[in-house]
């Protein structure tokens, strides 16, 4: 069931649902995402950043693939924030089914131009492509790299970005923050401005940022018009909270000990976000 991130996300986008796209940084993680997506019928996307792409290494990204390919319900593997036009070609290498350039921080027709050369390069090898427009906040050194500000996606320019680069799907800056909100940080998205843009964009829309908002906030993005919602902090939270609590145990050395349990904690915050977003029972859809 491996396929492209246009494929999922064009279902998505149709039936007025989300698509979790979590990603994961270890073997654990990974097997643990593809059986709670299995136990809840629904659509996946691997996510799958450059620094963790370099922790992982190549070789495991091949075992993701394989294991995506036997999946039962359909998978895209994601090239989370590509930096550069080379750091995409690297990713189409390794055997991506999606890639994401992200050239946000960059001057507007510099972004136009960047993802425009990703897009026609990908899509000559059927390669799905998204892009962001706006910038996204960041939170901590652990999150990925933000701005210092939100700047709000402007729906005339997310037009013109997306006729110009044929992006297949678009990441827009609505509110949200990369990484976990500090204690003096409110969550809060603009739901009204996600509503203008996708009445004046026919593609699937994307939200980063997606841990710490709240529930109620983020199932309304997903009921009228975000279709895919990275996960990343939240999973990765409660997988090494429950890997300190096990390791509290001196005796444990053995991971068939000691990852299990880890795995459990990450999926129940998995399929809250499954549910959440509406994709569980929408892998019957493809």
């Amino acid at each position: 069931m491996l396929t492209t991130g246009k494929a999922i996300l064009d279902v998505a986008n149709e039936h007025s649902f989300a698509v979790p796209a979590f990603n994961i940084s270890d073997w654990a993680m990974f097997k643990g995402i593809v059986e709670i997506s299995e136990e809840k019928n629904a659509p996946l996307i691997v996510g799958i950043h450059p620094d963790e792409a370099r922790h992982i290494g190549r070789e495991m990204i091949t075992g993701i693939i394989e294991r995506s390919h036997n999946a039962s319900v359909p998978v895209a593997i994601h090239w989370d924030h590509g930096a550069t036009y080379e750091q995409i070609l690297r990713a189409i290498q390794y055997g991506f089914t999606s890639v994401m350039i992200d050239a946000s921080l960059k001057p507007f027709d510099e972004n136009i131009a960047i993802s425009k050369r990703v897009a026609d390069s990908a899509h000559a090898l059927g390669i799905s492509v998204e892009a962001e427009l706006g910038t996204i906040g960041a939170t901590d050194g652990e999150a990925e790299e933000g701005a210092d500000t939100i700047i709000y996606t402007d729906p005339d320019d997310a037009v013109t970005f997306v006729e110009v680069t044929g992006a297949d799907s678009l990441a827009i800056a609505i509110g949200t923050y990369h990484g976990i909100y500090p204690a003096h940080l409110k969550p809060e998205l603009k739901l009204d401005l996600l509503k203008e843009i996708k009445s004046r964009l026919p593609i699937p829309l994307v939200l980063h940022g997606g841990s710490g908002n709240p529930d109620d906030e983020i199932a309304e993005a997903a009921r009228i018009g975000i279709n895919k919602i990275n996960i990343s902090s939240d999973i990765k939270v409660a997988y090494h909270d429950k890997m300190r609590e096990m390791l509290a145990d001196g005796k444990l050395r053995e991971p068939n000990s000691i990852q299990p349990a880890c795995v459990e904690a990450m999926k129940v915050v998995a399929a809250h976000k499954i549910d959440l977003f509406g994709a569980a029972g929408k892998g019957s859809l493809y």
